[in-house]
């Protein structure tokens, strides 16, 4: 590899894994970036041991947990304070494969694209051994991430393997990125600004024996209120801010319509069937109207929301 190749690895009670999720690294990585997250058990005496090894060891420590995104937020800025020009995320719990970091590092040195993730769906086989209610929780985050973010053709947008260029890291707010577990889907509603390019890349995922910190309870409790937030923010920017198009038209006139149409018709079946009338056929006519038309106007803006993104804002 020619390029300037930093790993960024966030650790938080890592203790019994982060030694082989170093020795595993290839060679052809010019720094490996330990971010120790205050954690309760030694994986900070594990961390000095390594670095004792190994020359390319960096280590980052918090003063306080900050959680998986400020880790690495705290690792992007070391990775571009050091000059790398490709930043790759692993995490310290040996569930990615390193062998394949080369397959996400060589199409953003070819410059095929910006950034590139794994996508663990692409073997069946492999997937099966994800833990059932985790494949489906990614199946069902995974559709409104595509929502909120913009990128519909992306896979497995959960996936925290992945490689950045160093040139579309710097155009992100990276003070915007969640600090806790909602960190890689901001991570992409970030980057969907900057108009980057993605590759998806299919890499299995590797399952032992190791505990997942993250709470089914709030993660289905405080995913869906973010992604609605991201998800209106991304409409205005997109559609009124940075642009205005025949399909802000129709989001302006589909959406009123569509609301009006439903509750006309709601309001009125529930008033007739009060009255033990029948509800007046221009009436429903309104009512059908209002929702077809808005809804034809809506599939457009869908169809073109889900081919297109913002030109990039970086050097080609």
């Amino acid at each position: 590899m020619e390029s300037f190749i930093a790993v960024v690895v966030p650790c938080f009670k890592v203790s019994r894994t982060i030694n082989d999720v170093v020795n595993g690294i290839p060679e052809y990585v010019n720094f490996i970036i330990l971010v120790e997250d205050q954690s309760n058990d030694k994986t900070l005496e594990v961390l000095i041991e390594i670095e004792k090894l190994d020359n390319r060891i960096v280590i980052v420590q918090h003063n306080t947990n900050q959680g998986v995104g400020g880790a690495m937020i705290s690792g992007f800025q070391k990775a571009l304070e050091l000059g790398a020009e490709v930043i790759v995320k692993m995490d310290g719990d040996d569930q990615m494969d390193p062998t394949y970091m080369s397959d996400l590092i060589e199409p953003i040195i070819k410059g095929s694209c910006h950034f590139a993730k794994g996508n663990r769906f692409h073997d069946f086989r492999k997937l099966q051994q994800m833990p059932f209610i985790r494949r489906i929780g990614n199946l069902g985050l995974g559709f409104l991430i595509k929502l909120a973010s913009g990128y519909w053709s992306v896979f497995d947008p959960t996936n925290g393997y992945f490689a950045v260029k160093a040139e579309t890291l710097r155009l992100i707010e990276l003070e915007r990125l969640d600090k806790r577990y909602f960190f890689e889907s901001s991570f992409l509603i970030e980057l969907y600004y900057t108009g980057a390019q993605i590759a998806d890349i299919s890499i299995p995922a590797r399952y032992g024996d190791e505990e997942s910190n993250l709470s089914v309870f709030r993660t289905l409790v405080s995913f869906p209120y973010k992604l609605f937030k991201a998800f209106v923010r991304r409409i205005l920017l997109r559609y009124f801010i940075y642009d205005f198009s025949i399909y802000s038209v129709y989001l302006i006139v589909g959406v009123p319509l569509m609301v009006f149409g439903i509750l006309f018709g709601l309001i009125n079946w529930i008033r007739f069937d009060y009255l033990n009338e029948q509800t007046p056929t221009g009436t429903v006519m309104i009512s059908v109207l209002s929702i077809v038309i808005s809804f034809q106007l809506l599939l457009s803006v869908i169809h073109f929301d889900t081919s297109s993104i913002l030109p990039y804002r970086g050097k080609k």
